[in-house]
């Protein structure tokens, strides 16, 4: 779980500190991935619901052995084995969406945050796999 927290966390701030800039004559941010706002609010928003929902299922996993009840237990393990998965699926997309728009940027239009922009995809695809191996840790 905390390899996803630190992958999540990393690429929602690659995005927020460095995904948008602007040219030098206007004052006008725009988002580094082809211009496309999507690209930049898609790898944000899935950025952060994932270190939240990390947060949330770390706190599961404290108090689990704590909960009595078997269906409690049940749902919760699926609760998190469907989330996993979801996650690893919008990951999935995420990075090909990330990388899509990075081919079609043109190089004019990103001078400083190109490496936040490779970081982020990187560590989107690396995301996929920590979410991966997510589903399937559980007995």
């Amino acid at each position: 779980r905390p390899t996803a927290q630190v992958f999540a966390l990393i690429v929602f701030s690659c995005l927020v500190g460095e995904g948008y800039t602007n040219v030098p004559s206007s004052s006008q941010l725009f988002c580094v991935f082809n211009r496309n706002e999507d690209a930049c609010r898609y790898g944000i928003g899935i950025g952060v619901l994932a270190f939240l929902a990390c947060i949330f299922f770390f706190m599961v996993d404290v108090y689990f052995p704590q909960i009595s009840n078997a269906t409690d237990r049940k749902y919760l393990v699926l609760a998190d084995l469907g989330f996993s998965g979801l996650w690893t699926f919008l990951w999935f997309v995420g990075f090909c969406f990330l990388t899509n728009q990075w081919s079609w940027t043109q190089a004019g239009d990103v001078r400083v945050g190109a490496d936040s922009a490779r970081a982020a995809i990187t560590f989107s695809f690396f995301s996929i796999f920590s979410w991966v191996s997510e589903a399937t840790a559980r007995p």
